[in-house]
């Protein structure tokens, strides 16, 4: 049995960073015991990871629908989790796989779904209070999960993953279920990546609208790499087929959470805001002095971006030697 219940995800043969994150805010909470819901090929090897990384109990789906990522699989499998673990608080990742298992899994349990949230704690009668941003993130509200599960997914890097013991112990048990597929992906295409996972980035470059073509999105990705970073853009560039979908940041892209955000030709409207507000630092580079960016901004260029970038990527040169 376990107080808490992290649905997780496999990465490369490791917990994926959002999952350890998920780990570490159930640990937060207080409680005594955690559980992790391990599905992929290679979940076996990955609850280890999973122990030191702050988990007790490591359920294990290494074969089937499920381990291949088929969702209506894996909501079968964290209900499943769910209920051999007796968990309280089920905590997801607001993933493209969380996205979608997670309402569905909280459907299931007859409660609702706090979704979208920036952090997770307690009251003082036990119930699970998320903080998840509103507005496009110029507000917080703070909302009380009333049923009997909490069901929450947390926003990617806002929580610090623990440190890894790797003294800690723990069990692995394989999940034993029932999966009831109503559809099944036929193919998986693999985006070619350039470097840093958009998601995983600690600065992020980010062009609009405003940029008028592709072509600028090389400069965006010369400074990208000058900072060790991955290039975003807005639903406006992606939609005019600048750059690939992938690279969508805002309400129906990803969430973002760097250290620096850049927003270059980026008006600031609150779909995009929504998946960036959360960043650290952010810079804002447009010439409508008057766009929203600028009240989201730490410090901002109202210029013409062609003059202001080169600027700026000389400036760094010199800093860089």
């Amino acid at each position: 049995m376990a107080d808490a219940l992290i649905i997780g995800e496999v990465s490369d043969g490791a917990p994926a960073s959002a999952t350890l994150e998920g780990i570490a805010a159930a640990r937060a909470l207080g409680v005594d015991q955690v559980a992790v819901l391990m599905p992929g090929a290679d979940s076996a090897s990955a609850a280890s990871a999973a122990i030191a990384g702050g988990a007790d109990i490591v359920y294990t789906v290494a074969d089937g629908p499920a381990a291949d990522g088929e969702f209506d699989a894996l909501v079968d499998a964290a209900q499943a989790a769910v209920t051999l673990s007796g968990a309280r608080y089920v905590i997801g990742a607001k993933t493209l796989t969380g996205r979608d298992v997670m309402p569905r899994l909280a459907f299931r349990l007859g409660t609702a779904l706090a979704s979208d949230c920036s952090a997770v704690s307690l009251d003082d009668s036990g119930r699970l209070i998320a903080t998840r941003p509103v507005y496009g993130g110029n507000a917080e509200a703070s909302v009380a999960c009333l049923g009997s599960v909490a069901v929450a997914s947390l926003r990617p890097k806002s929580v610090d993953a623990l440190e890894s013991d790797a003294s800690r112990s723990g069990e692995v048990l394989p999940l034993e279920f029932e999966a009831n597929v109503r559809t099944r992906v036929l193919e998986r295409v693999e985006e070619a990546g350039e470097g840093v996972r958009l998601e995983n980035a600690r600065v992020v470059v980010s062009g609009g609208r405003g940029l008028g073509g592709p072509e600028p999105f090389d400069s965006l990705r010369e400074l990208a790499n000058m900072l060790g970073g991955a290039v975003g853009a807005s639903r406006a560039a992606c939609d005019a087929g600048w750059v690939p979908s992938g690279y969508q940041v805002g309400l129906t892209g990803k969430t973002v959470t760097p250290d620096l955000y850049i927003a270059v030709g980026i008006s600031g409207a609150s779909q995009h805001m929504a998946g960036c507000s959360n960043s650290r630092t952010l810079v804002a580079i447009n010439k409508d002095a008057g766009a929203n960016i600028f009240k989201e901004a730490r410090f901002g260029v109202a210029g013409d971006w062609q003059k202001v970038l080169p600027a700026f990527m000389e400036q760094l040169h010199e800093l860089m030697g």
